[in-house]
């Protein structure tokens, strides 16, 4: 049942536990609730009683020690589903969280490219929030609601049976018709789902892009374009809420109808004395309390069954496959050797076919070739960013795909030609390398890596916090970090991917030089496009297509007169080129 619970309702096993205990406790507490009917029938008939000359006395005193205990019941009953449901739900939510987050640090790379990223943030944060609310207020009012009405409907009947039929008989008809209506409100739910998406997609693009609107003049466009989004929007949740009120409140109007048929029928049998006064008001004491719960619990169901979008991707994330394996891993060497390695991303074509080479450990191996040849997925898939299709890579001759991903990157320090950074100070950034180390190894590393030259000239030193992302950086600034970070890291494998692409020739040069001190010693995968940066590589892997055309030592593939050469002679080619104006003839 426990399980059941947890995957239904995409909880953890303390999660559905508690979820169990609140669906109970919130039965009990409508129960001490309806101890109050008895209470009030046993003295409506003394009433009578004493109204019709049967009796002479009521023991009042009896009465309020009766409601008392009453009261205090409910009070105790309603604190201990206090504690069950808001409590033990505001914790649960913590935990779902956490669980979605760590199931994302352990997920693959391929998964994030198949989601977009705003998707994810909404899951985490919107998906868990609205999961909080239906386990606090819907699911456990709704199962607490419904067991309390079907233990107080069979009490009915053995009152009398008629009488009870005259008031139940609407509960399953107007619940019924809800039930019914299941695929239409998940299918409404669904589609708002997705255009909430959209929405929150172009406010984040919006705010991406803001520079780049400005500067081509397309803010007032493009903002119509986010109003209309918006409008779409509005009308998908208007949409979603008229489903909604259209079967709920037709169904609490059936509900309604329970009160008629009670006062008609008990009308009826009153006049013909089939019952007695006593039994009519106990019906219509009941029916006064029966059916207001249930309007609400008809609200709760509804409220649930929109809450089917949301439980599935929340399941969709628990029950993606992990990246598992060995968390011992200590090769005798730090060569890495791909074998017939062939890959393909969601597109169903090859991204990289049948490649094989060897990065030897101590060496430099840089990869080049023509964009979307497939050199930043070799770099990938060393570090188990993805996993293969076909053949096998192996480090010190161990096959990466037996290895924990966590443990496998603890061999690698990757320095990206897009550096991520946070906003923190400089040294709370460097030291993400090592989590452990001390100030004095967190400014050697950035001493190693040129950080010195800008750092002295900040307000604070290492401790000025630098923006999101190094906002308050240049581009050469921000990558010299990234490399401090790396030797910090100390790892046996480096991977550069496009390093310094992108800086000017100052920012250039001492990334070089930071580099340098960077790959002595170690495994080194570069991808690089231009020919100076790999003019010390010890091998070249040339790729084209996905397919390894060319490998060998750059003075080697000089000769051949192959890709290789193309590719020097055309950067020669376009060093040599110059901007040229003509005067404009008056």
């Amino acid at each position: 049942m426990i399980k059941k619970v947890q995957e239904r309702f995409a909880l953890t096993h303390l999660g559905a536990v508690n979820l169990i205990k609140a669906c109970v406790s919130c039965t009990i507490s409508y129960l001490a609730i309806a101890m109050s009917i008895g209470v009030l029938y046993y003295f409506t008939c003394d009433v009578l009683e004493m109204l019709y000359g049967s009796s002479n006395t009521i023991l009042y005193s009896m009465y309020l020690i009766e409601f008392v205990i009453v009261v205090i019941l409910i009070f105790i009953a309603h604190y201990i589903q206090y504690n069950m449901t808001f409590y033990n739900t505001y914790k649960e939510s913590a935990r779902l969280r956490i669980r979605v987050a760590e199931k994302l640090r352990k997920f693959p790379l391929m998964f994030f490219s198949k989601r977009d990223l705003s998707d994810l943030t909404t899951t985490i944060l919107s998906d868990v929030t609205g999961m909080e609310q239906a386990l606090s207020h819907f699911i456990p009012e709704f199962f607490g609601s419904i067991a309390s009405t079907l233990l107080l409907s069979i009490s009915m009947f053995f009152f009398d049976f008629r009488m009870a039929l005259a008031a139940v008989w609407c509960v399953p008809v107007s619940f019924l018709l809800v039930v019914l209506a299941k695929r239409k409100l998940s299918n409404a739910g669904f589609k708002d789902r997705q255009k909430q998406l959209v929405r929150t997609e172009k406010i984040q693009e919006t705010l991406e892009t803001i520079r780049d609107l400005k500067a081509n003049h397309y803010t007032q466009q493009y903002l119509n374009e986010v109003d209309q989004v918006i409008d779409d929007c509005e009308k998908s949740q208007i949409k979603t809420e008229l489903t909604n009120a259209l079967f709920v409140v037709s169904s609490q109007l059936i509900l309604k109808l329970g009160i008629a048929t009670v006062v008609i029928y008990g009308v009826t049998s009153l006049i013909n004395q089939t019952i007695d006064l006593k039994v009519f008001m106990l019906f219509l004491i009941v029916a006064s309390r029966l059916y207001d719960p249930l309007s609400g619990t008809l609200q709760n169901l509804a409220a649930i069954i929109s809450c089917d979008p949301k439980i599935a991707r929340l399941n969709e994330i628990e029950n993606y496959p992990l990246q598992t394996g060995e968390e011992k891993f200590e090769p005798s060497n730090y060569d890495i050797e791909f074998k017939n390695v062939s890959f393909e991303y969601q597109t169903k074509k090859k991204v990289l076919e049948d490649v094989s080479f060897v990065a030897k450990q101590n060496e430099i191996t840089a990869l080049i070739g023509n964009s979307g040849g497939g050199k930043t997925t070799c770099a990938s898939l060393a570090a188990r960013f993805y996993e293969l299709n076909e053949g096998v890579i192996k480090i010190g001759g161990i096959d990466i795909s037996t290895v924990d991903p966590e443990i496998l990157l603890s061999k690698f320090s990757i320095v990206f030609q897009e550096v991520v950074l946070f906003n923190n100070t400089i040294l709370e950034n460097i030291r993400i390398g090592k989590k452990d180390a001390t100030d004095e190894e967190v400014m050697e590393a950035a001493q190693k890596a040129f950080c010195d030259e800008f750092v002295e000239k900040l307000p604070d030193g290492y401790n000025t916090v630098i923006g999101e992302n190094g906002s308050k950086l240049s581009g050469g600034q921000r990558q010299r970090i990234s490399i401090a970070r790396a030797i910090l890291k100390d790892a046996p494998i480096i991977l550069l991917d496009e390093a310094s692409a992108s800086l000017d020739v100052e920012s250039e040069t001492f990334v070089q030089k930071a580099l340098s001190r960077l790959i002595a010693n170690r495994t080194v995968i570069m991808i690089a496009h231009r020919m100076r940066t790999i003019a010390n590589a010890s091998k070249l892997i040339v790729l084209e297509d996905g397919h390894v055309v060319e490998q060998g030592t750059p003075e080697q593939l000089l000769g051949k007169e192959g890709v290789y050469q193309r590719m020097v002679d055309l950067q020669k080619m376009s060093n040599e080129w110059k901007l040229r104006s003509e005067e404009r003839r008056v």
